[in-house]
This record gives C-alpha cells, sequence and structure tokens, in this order.
C-alpha cells in the first residue's frame, strides 16, 4: 500500500474516533438527571403526584431560581455530611423557594384546565442508584376532572446549565389506567389517554437517543467491529453483547440487581480498552495475517479457540455495559408489568441503534479487506489505537474522580 493511501486511511479513521469523543466528560453522557413522578388518586377527588428529584441538583436549581442564599448554605452543607435528616430539614426550612420552583416547571391539565397544586406534608429523602433524592408530595384540584389528564415536566432544564437532557420518568395508575412515560425537552408532557403506542414509543425513542448520545457504548461497537473477522463472528459477538446486557439491563432496572455506579462506570471503560486492545495484541502477534482463522470448531458457529474466548469475555462485558444502561436510564421501582413492557422497549430501542451502526459498518469493513487487505488492517489498528487509548483515559478519569 503507499505512504498516501497510509496516510489517507490513517487521517480518516482518527478523524471519526476524535469527532466521537470530542468534548465528551468522563462519563461520556454528560452531566445529567432523572426525576421521578408517581401519579395517583389523592383525598376528595384529587390528583396525587409523587416527585424524586435529585437532592443536590434540586438544592442548586431552587436556590438559584429563588435567589435564596441560605438554601444553599444549608442545603449543600446537609449534603456533604450525607445526613438525610438535615437534607430534609434544610428543605423543609425553605419549602416555600423550594415548591415554588417544582410547581412553575411540573404542572398537571385535566381537559385543558390547569389543576392547582398544594404540598402535602413535609419533604422527606429516599435515595435512586445511591444518590439522595429529593421526594415532594402534590395534590393537585381540578375544576374538571376529564378523561384528557395531561402531566408536563421542565424541571432542570438545560437553560439553567447545571445539567442536560433531564429525564422525568412517570408512572401512573389512575381511573381504572396504568402506564409509564419518558419525558424530556423535546416531549415535555403526555395524556393518560394516549394510545400504547405513543407511550412504548416514547421509550424506543430514548432508549435510541441513549445509544447515539452514549460515545462510551458506540465506542465498544467500534472495537467489536474492528476485531471481528467474519460477518458469523460479528453476528455472534453482538447476538452475545445484545444477550447479556439485555439480562442485567433489565433485573437491575426493576431493582432486582444494585451494582454501584463507582465501580459499574470504571469496568465500563476498561472493557472499551480491553476489546480493542485485544485486536491490536493480534495485529502485533499475527502482522498481516491477524484477520486469518486458526483451526475452526466444527458446527453452525465454527468459531476458533480465539473467536470463543473473545465472545466470553464480550458476554461478561455486556454484563457489566446493562448494568450502565439501567443506570443511564435510572429506573429502579417493584415489578410490574406496565414498567416491563416500557423497559423492553427502551432495550429494544438500544438494540436498533446498534445494529444499524454494525449494518452500516461491518460491509465497508469487509470491503476495504477484500480490495486492499494491508488498509484493512491499517484502519482496524488506527481504530483500536485510538478507541483503547480513550478507554484507558476514561478508565482513569473514573476511578480517580478526576
Amino acid at each position: 500500500m503507499s505512504q498516501r493511501v497510509r496516510r489517507t486511511v490513517v487521517g480518516i479513521t482518527a478523524a471519526v474516533i476524535a469527532f466521537l469523543s470530542a468534548g465528551q466528560p468522563a462519563s461520556a453522557h454528560g452531566f445529567t438527571s432523572t426525576a421521578y413522578v408517581d401519579v395517583a388518586e389523592g383525598n376528595e377527588g384529587h390528583i396525587r403526584t409523587k416527585l424524586g428529584l435529585e437532592y443536590d441538583l434540586f438544592v442548586v436549581s431552587a436556590a438559584d431560581y429563588e435567589d435564596d442564599d441560605p438554601l444553599f448554605e444549608t442545603g449543600n452543607a446537609a449534603f456533604e455530611t450525607g445526613d438525610s435528616k438535615e437534607q430534609a430539614a434544610a428543605l423543609n426550612a425553605h419549602a416555600e423557594s423550594a415548591v415554588r420552583y417544582v410547581t412553575e416547571r411540573f404542572s398537571v391539565t385535566s381537559d385543558g384546565s390547569t389543576c392547582t397544586p398544594t404540598r402535602v406534608g413535609d419533604f422527606t429523602i429516599g435515595r435512586h442508584e445511591g444518590v439522595p433524592y429529593a421526594d415532594l408530595l402534590l395534590d393537585w384540584a381540578c375544576s374538571e376532572r376529564g378523561d384528557d389528564l395531561e402531566v408536563r415536566s421542565g424541571l432542570f432544564p438545560d437553560a439553567e446549565t447545571y445539567v442536560k437532557g433531564t429525564k422525568t420518568i412517570v408512572t401512573y395508575e389512575l381511573d381504572g389506567r396504568s402506564g409509564s412515560a419518558a419525558l424530556d425537552a423535546g416531549h415535555p408532557s403526555f395524556s393518560i389517554g394516549q394510545a400504547w403506542y405513543e407511550r412504548f414509543w416514547e421509550f424506543f425513542r430514548l432508549g435510541a437517543e441513549h445509544l447515539l448520545t452514549g460515545v462510551d457504548h458506540i465506542l465498544f461497537l467500534l472495537a467489536l467491529i474492528a476485531g471481528s473477522r467474519r460477518l458469523r463472528e460479528i453476528v455472534l459477538v453482538a447476538t452475545s453483547f445484545t444477550l447479556a446486557h439485555s439480562v442485567t439491563f433489565m433485573l437491575a432496572a426493576l431493582g432486582l440487581v444494585d451494582a454501584p455506579a463507582g465501580i459499574v462506570e470504571p469496568v465500563i471503560a476498561l472493557s472499551i480498552a480491553v476489546v480493542a486492545g485485544w485486536h491490536l495484541w493480534r495485529l502485533w502477534r499475527r502482522r498481516g495475517h491477524a484477520s486469518d482463522l486458526e483451526t475452526a470448531g466444527r458446527g453452525h458457529f465454527s468459531l476458533d479457540r480465539a473467536g470463543w474466548t473473545r465472545l466470553g469475555v464480550v458476554f461478561y462485558f455486556g454484563l457489566v455495559h446493562g448494568l450502565g444502561f439501567a443506570g443511564a436510564l435510572g429506573i429502579d421501582a417493584a415489578w410490574s408489568w406496565t414498567l416491563l413492557w416500557s423497559l423492553l422497549v427502551f432495550n429494544v430501542g438500544i438494540e436498533t441503534v446498534q445494529l444499524a451502526i454494525i449494518a452500516a459498518l461491518f460491509p465497508l469493513l469487509i470491503v476495504l479487506r477484500h480490495r486492499a487487505p494491508t488498509a484493512g488492517l491499517w484502519a482496524t489498528g488506527v481504530i483500536s489505537a485510538g478507541v483503547s487509548a480513550m478507554g484507558l483515559v476514561w478508565f482513569v478519569q473514573r476511578t480517580f474522580g478526576i
């Protein structure tokens, strides 16, 4: 291969990796938050909502918007000590500011008429994914209680600059109906009268968007594609990864498995480096024969020893990635069929984008390897080197909190 072609291949592949990783923080998903809302029947015909809001974000946002410095000082001090009683006391001492912040960004309407909120009881403190959350009960009095009940959320918008891409996960059981919805800036409201496929579409879209914006998962896929030698191998590896992360994603999202993000996120970063580094090691060891199969086993799979070993490693890392997907969605509610179907649709959204990326890139790699074998090796080597480097950088950042 000529030096000009080689330089072109290296430049293009390096540019792709730089574009994907540019400006990405250690989490590779950006600083985001998830709010939780349960909607149910309240007293005297009212509608009751229970909101769960990330405590430190809530304190900073409410104090800033209401210009309430004492709320920030006492709330932040309570967050630093980790004492849930002090955290609740800080919010209850400044309940007027805290509640006003919420009710100006979260609303319930019935048949087009805005319902009036009233706080029920004091703030309490719970936890999601090991993070303190402030729980707030509100009863909504509606002048006309109709079938067209709409919930709208604009909590923690991007314009406040503290987080990006806030999601509000809503579950409801009201008027004989039950279901769930995922709200964000692009889709801030939903009606309990909407069709089931509209609700599921929201979770499908959320899953697809999560994979597209989760650069660490995309880089992991690039490492899988670069290191796969045959169509059969990428199909089996992708299937293994899918099965593994689907199992842990569902178990974790339903609250049946709990793993701290402080462990999951560094291992995800390490998995990227390991899978990409595996292909680099094979290139160094076998040179121009890196894409060749060793003696393959018999049967439909026909993988050699290296293929089977790689399959097992990818399956293990897939289990960890599933915990990362669940942590990003942030659901750890008790088992319910409604929630289960929503999670399945979220996972289908992830899988659809994953398969689309593989279907778009792997055939191009096969063609390149067939027409210019040396260029194909250089391309996969540059991709794997860049991906492995990013994985190591993220691993250090996430491990030491840099």
